[in-house]
């Protein structure tokens, strides 16, 4: 069996690849080259990748491919029409990640909500040196409890936040972005009421036709002046003209982004000019990239290919 891995390098040089050695004869190319993936592809078994296009175009020459494995859980790279046509099985991989953006979600939070970077700047200039007072709290900040944390996509990353929060003594409300998810141990309200009532913004839904452009320019201008904003599920669910414009005029607090519209940052993207860290963080999409959860993703396509060698189904994806 050969197995080839299209792009280690999105799964980390820290991360043990040792274990695929087990199965058979394995190639790791650390990342993707356009114009060579379909001749790497050409003679694998099993392909091993995370965004390169699983198409026509890649898997032409791939005659023997029989599975593709996917480290991470969107499918959006599948052509499935072409892959099912040629009875080419696809795993993914799920909640790998949930603690570490869960974790990520209060980590900009907190950055935001206690002015951080403020006090840093603060402290590293030598202000803090020439004070004549041992405190100081000219950025105002505010206990979370009694706040009220509004979540979009209550699925697994959204319960794990409504938890943490809610120790924190939060009141959470959420907005179903399919209609179809009911939490009676929160409230649920209309995306309106959300907007309006939520000091707190967090989003953690999948990108699709009712989640695109969700947070526009009129859904940023009900949010409260003080709210923040944080979205950890995909780019394009806020309009990222809407979201700079809104920065700008202090339509609201702040934003906390993880994920952007085109990964890598595109140098025409708006909030590039943001470079205010007390009005906006942006980190390179890393929430999910804990050492832990980047090595059981690794850990989970070995037990997927363990599974098909077995005829068994394990995370297989059927579109």
């Amino acid at each position: 069996m050969k197995i080839v891995f299209l792009e280690t390098d999105t799964l980390g040089d820290d991360v043990d690849l040792s274990m695929f050695d087990r199965l058979g004869e394995v190639i790791k190319y650390p990342c993707s080259k356009p114009e060579v993936n379909a001749q790497r592809c050409k003679e694998a078994d099993i392909i091993i990748v995370n965004k390169v296009p699983m198409n026509e175009e890649t898997l032409h020459l791939a005659e023997q491919l029989k599975l593709i494995c996917i480290t991470g859980t969107g499918t959006n790279i599948v052509d499935f029409n072409y892959t099912n046509g040629r009875n080419i099985t696809v795993a993914n991989v799920k909640g790998y990640s949930t603690q570490s953006v869960v974790q990520h979600t209060f980590a900009l939070f907190f950055f935001l909500y206690e002015k951080l970077s403020y006090y840093d700047r603060f402290v590293k200039s030598g202000d803090y040196i020439r004070s004549d007072i041992f405190s100081h709290f000219i950025e105002k900040f505010h206990e979370m409890a009694g706040k009220t944390w509004g979540i979009i996509g209550l699925g697994e990353i959204g319960r794990g936040v409504a938890e943490v929060a809610s120790a924190f003594g939060c009141n959470i409300i959420y907005y179903s972005t399919s209609g179809k998810n009911s939490n009676p141990s929160y409230h649920q309200v209309d995306l309106d009421t959300l907007l309006k009532e939520s000091d707190i913004l967090s989003i953690h839904a999948p990108l699709n036709d009712k989640t695109k452009d969700l947070i526009n320019e009129r859904e940023l201008r009900m949010m409260k002046k003080t709210a923040l904003l944080l979205n950890l599920g995909r780019g394009p669910i806020v309009n990222e003209d809407a979201l700079a414009k809104a920065l700008k005029e202090d339509w609201i607090g702040g934003a906390g982004l993880d994920v952007l519209t085109m990964e890598p940052m595109a140098a025409t993207n708006p909030l590039i000019e943001i470079q205010d860290s007390s009005k906006l963080i942006i980190t390179p999409h890393i929430a999910w990239a804990t050492i832990e959860a980047r090595q059981r993703v690794t850990e989970e396509v070995y037990q997927n290919i363990i599974a098909f060698r077995e005829g068994k189904e394990r995370n297989v994806v059927r579109a």
